[in-house]
């Protein structure tokens, strides 16, 4: 079995050394700075996500991916994700048809129906609408897939007559993922249309969800295609030892899920909270190279999960910070959590 490890990041606003926020462009240049550094440590995926708030200034990642492409040869590069409730599904389809030209081949792309939905009125969209949006948009962006003009009508956009739609692939169709926070049947959408699933773990134990993985596997079989595979994308901070990783994350962490708890109906975390969830049974990978390792490598399998994608830093975060985590994620976790599931599976054929 082949594992990947990726890293996603929201475009949190860097802080300076001083404890003062930088500017969006700053932090956008540092982000670009991140996505290069991380193919160097030998991570196999970069992803940003679409985010249009003060402390995640990032609205357009694929021009940010572009910029990494244009510096990178090996890195797979992609969304994590792209809000598309609120988004064009051919524009989003042409601008990540255009970084996987510019990439070679390298582009992926993570659809979400917005748990973040700053972008809703920023556009224009009603909230009312939210699963109407999303149910529609998807499934025209899963006949732009498959590269053939497209003939399509609903409520949420023009409807489209024998479109060819370029740019066209030159190998095929880039990957495609529906992320899923914990709806079923955002789940069993996913199998319908094709698309990969990816879980957004971001508190209580992962294990909780195994049952959606099951649930997709079966659903895939009953639509009558082939199996296709599970990503988990979880938030998290690696530094040189455990007390070091929580004492850099825990206050930015409380800090940001304070901002955002009302809007996504969070608890306000409590240093209580943050050690249960960044203990073995949590949805937190805070800690040392090898704890992080242990907890990836424990939870993968449980999950039916081919890859992990460490959602690192939070807001108020430095640059150096966040340079070190990814150096630390790439040259020890991985290598790390490779060896961890071959002992584990040759353990389990002896």
């Amino acid at each position: 079995m082949t594992y990947t490890f990726g890293l996603d990041t929201f475009g949190d606003r860097n802080a300076g050394a001083d404890g003062r926020p930088l500017s969006h462009a700053q932090t956008i240049r540092n982000v670009a700075a991140e996505g290069v550094f991380a193919e160097q440590a030998g991570v196999d995926f970069f992803g940003i996500g679409e985010h249009h708030t003060d402390y995640f200034p990032m609205p357009a990642g694929d021009v940010v991916l572009a910029a990494i492409a244009a510096r990178t040869e090996r890195i797979r590069l992609g969304s994590a994700v792209t809000v598309l409730s609120s988004d064009d599904p051919v524009r989003v389809f042409q601008r990540y048809s255009t970084l996987n030209a510019i990439s070679q081949g390298r582009a992926e792309v993570i659809l979400g129906r917005g748990s973040s939905i700053e972008s809703f009125p920023l556009f224009g969209y009603d909230l009312a609408d939210y699963e109407e949006l999303f149910e529609e948009k998807a499934a025209l962006f899963a006949e732009l897939l498959k590269g053939e003009p497209v003939t399509w009508s609903g409520k949420t956009r023009a409807a489209l007559l024998h479109q060819d739609v370029v740019p066209h692939a030159e190998s095929g169709p880039f990957p495609a993922w529906i992320g899923v926070g914990g709806n079923p049947e955002s789940v069993i959408r996913a199998a319908r249309l094709g698309f990969g699933l990816a879980l957004a773990i971001i508190g209580g134990s992962p294990a909780r969800f195994a049952g959606y993985s099951q649930l997709f596997q079966q659903a895939l079989e009953e639509f009558g295609r082939p199996p296709l595979p599970v990503m988990v994308h979880s938030p998290g901070h690696v530094a040189a030892s455990d007390e070091q990783a929580k004492a850099e994350f825990w206050p930015r962490w409380r800090d940001v899920i304070s901002l955002v708890a009302a809007e996504r109906g969070f608890s306000i975390p409590t240093e209580a909270s943050f050690d249960r969830e960044t203990g073995p049974h949590g949805a937190l990978y805070v800690g040392s190279p090898e704890t992080v390792a242990r907890k990836i490598a424990a939870n993968l399998p449980v999950l039916g999960a081919t890859r992990f994608d460490l959602k690192y830093g939070v807001p108020g975060m430095t640059h150096e910070q966040l340079m070190t985590s990814i150096d630390l994620y790439g040259r020890q976790v991985i290598p790390r959590v490779r060896e961890l599931l071959a002992a584990e599976r040759a353990r389990v054929t002896a």
